[in-house]
């Protein structure tokens, strides 16, 4: 006999698609489902809510199918007590846990629902002190209490909304598209980026090396002076590249001046990753004087925060970024307290990255000349991403123009 539990819904699971998301959810798993209540709200504003029994062969499978249908707003009707289990291998979840979604979720705990801190997708739930919290697997420690199964766990999913007294998300959070006009674009980012900011948040830039292969490095630095960078996550490429501009006046060893080649231009980022090699970090090659300007220059000048995380593809690398990326991560999570927005900037890999990280309640925009870089971004998970599909250095240079007093174009 199939072993069953029942789930239920509640909202606008028709207008946003939770609904059949869930059911062919089910199927893809592998259970099966009836449809027992359902109630469907009349008018726009009314939620609507199901019940719904499902079934699996096992009572693993139907915890498997169960857990991975929370992402959508489904919970169990009587979610219970959570089972707890003790992790007995450093850096391995006991088999069956939880795995946690970006989303505000909530652990029951003598009778009350607790919130999970730190929502992140793709971890363990631990509870330590009363406190549930999420865990990468990386991090598990023997002793860990952690949650198994969905039982006791409830997620909740809202809509997202920037600015609750206008619509302006839901036309950002439209479909993915470059004949959206950008500089309509362009002042709505540079208006959350002041609300932000007046709420006293950070906001988290995540960059590639074409912010300064497009010539749009000093753009970020006056976005930098002014206030709008208060933390930058990048690989060794963006920095090295940077750092080659100001040394050299090249990235990748074309002049930034006229688009042209130079003689053993090649060498150049090289050259820029050895000295500051040399002087044992970027700030040091900034307290030095051997950097003057750029992107790194100013944000060490504003004693803004910086996380580079490297890859296999690095040449040097410089001796700021992490080779580990473990400890990379780690790096990246301990650096986003206080982070209210966050903006992605020509990079799929570094976007992906930390978008994995992020809870889902931190407003995320993608800012990419490839559509298809926003929309993997949503397909991992990051539901709150809206894209952008532009040049990078018009982009670039019409935010600065938007929030900087008295910027002008050097292009």
């Amino acid at each position: 006999m199939p072993i069953s539990d029942r789930i239920e819904m509640r909202g606008h699971i028709l207008d946003t698609g939770e609904l059949p998301r869930v059911l062919n959810e089910i199927l893809e798993g592998g259970g099966d489902f009836v449809i027992e209540r359902f109630e469907v709200g009349k008018l726009p504003k009314d939620e609507s809510w199901v019940q719904i029994m499902v079934s699996a062969d096992t009572q693993e499978h139907l915890r498997e199918v169960v857990n991975r249908l929370q992402e959508f707003g489904a919970n169990l009707l009587d979610p219970g007590e959570p089972v707890v289990v003790e992790a007995d291998v450093a850096g391995s979840l006991p088999l069956g846990f939880y795995s946690s979604t970006n989303l505000e979720t909530e652990v029951m705990i003598d009778g009350e629902w607790v919130t999970v801190e730190n929502p992140e997708m793709d971890c363990g739930i631990v509870i330590e002190d009363g406190v549930p919290k999420t865990r990468p697997m990386a991090d598990i420690e023997v002793g860990d209490q952690v949650i198994v199964g969905p039982r006791g766990v409830r997620v909740i999913t809202e809509p997202l909304k920037l600015n609750p007294d206008d619509s302006h998300f839901e036309f950002m959070n439209s479909v993915v598209s470059s004949e959206k006009p950008q500089a309509l674009q362009v002042r709505l980012i540079a208006d959350d980026f002041r609300r932000v900011k007046a709420e006293g948040k950070r906001i988290l830039w995540v960059g590639g090396p074409a912010i300064v292969h497009t010539g749009s490095a000093p753009a970020m630095v006056a976005l930098i002076e002014a206030g709008y960078v208060d933390l930058l996550f990048a690989g060794n490429a963006l920095a090295t590249h940077d750092i080659e501009a100001n040394m050299f006046g090249t990235s990748l060893g074309v002049d930034l001046s006229d688009a042209t080649g130079v003689e053993h231009g090649h060498e150049h980022h090289l050259r820029a990753i050895n000295r500051v090699r040399r002087a044992g970090s970027i700030r040091a090659a900034v307290d030095e004087g051997l950097i003057t300007g750029g992107i790194m220059h100013a944000l060490v000048k504003n004693d803004k925060d910086f996380v580079l995380v490297g890859s296999v593809r690095d040449d040097g690398p410089l001796p700021d970024v992490y080779t580990d990326v473990i400890e990379g991560q780690r790096a990246m999570r301990a650096a986003l307290e206080d982070v209210g927005y966050s903006i992605m900037v020509a990079t799929m890999l570094h976007a992906i990255a930390t978008g994995n990280l992020l809870p889902a309640a931190i407003p995320l925009v993608c800012v990419d000349i490839n559509p298809a870089t926003v929309t993997k971004l949503s397909d991992r998970g990051s539901a709150q991403a809206v894209g952008v599909v532009t040049d990078i250095g018009l982009f670039m240079e019409q935010l600065a123009m938007e929030l900087v007093p008295g910027y002008r174009s050097n292009a």
